[in-house]
């Protein structure tokens, strides 16, 4: 999977970024798109994924404030992101997922060149 992200960059606290996505299609449909989040040497959270079919994710520590969007005639995934904290500075990365339990999982660091964006910096003051 190809994929292209743009947005990201530095907020004050409270303030909205929107992070967006450009990508080369779902793999299957045991597979989702989505977002994570992480810093070298840190755990990834998976904040936000959705299916083909519009089933959306969001973990609990953005739920309320982030949503994620797409476009399927575009293959295009947005990230809108509200209410930013200092805590939500982070990388962040638009990747495929496999969602067949209960959250959608991401691929590891081996599979980085075939499953994960670029990443992009968002920081939050």
């Amino acid at each position: 999977v190809q994929l292209v992200e743009s947005g990201g960059g530095s907020v004050q606290a409270g303030g909205s970024l929107r992070l967006s996505c450009t990508h080369s299609g779902y793999i299957s449909s045991r597979h989702c798109m989505g977002w994570f989040r992480q810093a070298p040497g840190k755990a990834r959270e998976g904040i936000a994924g959705i299916r083909r079919d519009g089933d959306e994710y969001y973990a609990g520590s953005v739920k309320g404030r982030f949503t994620i969007s797409q476009d399927n005639a575009k293959n295009t995934l947005t990230l809108q992101m509200s209410s930013l904290k200092p805590e939500d500075t982070d990388m962040y990365y638009c990747a495929a997922c496999l969602w067949v339990g209960p959250t959608p999982t991401y691929y590891d660091e081996n599979y980085a060149s075939d499953y994960w964006g670029q990443g992009t910096q968002v920081t939050v003051s």
